[in-house]
This record gives structure tokens, C-alpha cells and sequence, in this order.
């Protein structure tokens, strides 16, 4: 007769609540929520995503809010476009246990450049992902309101400090404000915003999207 393993009742018990919890950590891999992660790290609107991947404004939202699926040549050109590979793009979310302890330094002048027309960024803190905070620091390069041909707007809440200015701060719905070095603002991201520099030389600001 072969000798069979045989458990006690309170090993079976253990067992199953073991293999239970496990089963409960495993989560299914949110594609929208991970390509969204992505861009706003890299501090990009829709638009400018679209542009850099070549897919419509409209497939990248609809990918975002889990409305479709991306197909190959999506995900090809989200992978070029937005200068990754394509594990960051199917990394698993991982479920931290404790209070973590990551840590990211960010030398002065090392940050990432991403310019734009009208700003020129400096993504700072970039080693980290998943971040629930985008922190950069902007020269403001726009000297009219005009220059932009349509409101910034995003996921989000943000935070505003001038670092140098003078600088003006235009809002959807509310009246434009002059703010001076020292000065700060927080307001929703999804709410036209746009920075202008008035004084001699361009402002400088610190951002910080969540």
C-alpha cells in the first residue's frame, strides 16, 4: 500500500485560506488604467499623445477607460510613440504590504526635458513609477494667451508654485490672475488652464499633478 500524504483538519484550513489569499491577490492586468499612468508621467494631454502615436484622441481615451481593447498595431504604435518597451506597458500593478520605501533624487538640471511650444518641462523624479504624484518644474515660454490653440486640460488636480515670475494664470471660469515669485495655486486639471510670462525674462513654476 502506497503511503498517502494526509493533512489535519487545521492544515487543510490553513491551507485553503493560504491559497485563498493568494488567489485574491492575483489582479487582472488593467491595460486602460497603465497606458494613462504612462502618459501622464510623462506630462502629455491626449493630444499630445495622439500626436506622438499616430492614434486619434478619441481610441486613446476609449483604450484609457477600458471601452476597447487595443490591437496590435495600437499597442505598437503606443510603444513607439511614447518611447517605452512593451513590458512597462504590461507591467502587473503591484499591491505594496507595508508603507513602502521608495526613494528618487533628482539632481539639478538632470531631470527629463520634454519641451513643448508654449512650456518647457522638466520631468523630475522619472525612475519611479506608478507614482500618485507627478512632480516637474516648467519654463514658461509663452508670452500671449493667444499662443495657445486650445485650453490645457487633463486628468487630475494640480498644484502651482512660482518659482520665478511674473507670470498670468488663465482659468476656464474664472478671470485671469497676475501671479508673483512665491505665489501658489491648486485647481482641477480638467478645467481649462494655461501660463503665460509677463515679465522681461520667462517664469519658472513648480508643478505637481496628481
Amino acid at each position: 500500500m502506497t503511503d498517502r500524504p494526509h493533512f489535519l483538519q487545521s492544515d487543510k484550513q490553513s491551507l485553503q485560506i493560504e491559497r485563498a489569499d493568494s488567489e485574491a491577490r492575483v489582479e487582472p492586468l488593467q491595460l486602460g488604467q497603465r497606458v494613462r499612468e504612462i502618459r501622464l508621467s510623462q506630462n502629455l494631454t491626449l493630444e499630445e499623445a495622439s500626436k506622438l502615436t499616430g492614434l486619434a484622441r478619441s481610441t486613446l481615451s476609449k483604450i484609457e477607460n477600458e471601452q476597447i481593447s487595443p490591437t496590435f498595431s495600437a499597442v505598437t504604435k503606443l510603444v513607439n510613440g511614447l518611447g517605452i518597451d512593451i513590458p512597462q506597458l504590461f507591467t502587473q500593478p503591484r499591491r505594496d504590504r507595508s508603507g513602502g520605501g521608495r526613494r528618487d533624487i533628482t539632481r539639478a538640471g538632470e531631470g527629463r526635458p520634454h519641451p513643448t511650444p508654449t512650456y518647457e518641462h522638466e520631468l523630475l523624479a522619472t525612475a519611479l513609477t506608478r507614482k500618485k504624484m507627478i512632480p516637474y518644474r516648467t519654463r514658461v515660454r509663452a508670452r500671449s494667451f493667444e499662443e495657445y490653440r486650445e485650453w490645457v486640460r487633463h486628468d487630475g488636480e494640480e498644484f502651482l508654485y512660482v518659482l520665478e515670475g511674473p507670470l498670468m494664470l488663465y482659468t476656464e471660469f474664472y478671470e485671469p490672475i497676475r501671479l508673483e515669485t512665491g505665489d501658489s495655486a491648486y485647481y482641477d486639471c480638467e478645467m481649462g488652464h494655461a501660463l503665460v510670462s509677463v515679465g522681461e525674462n520667462d517664469a519658472w513654476v513648480l508643478w505637481v499633478t496628481a
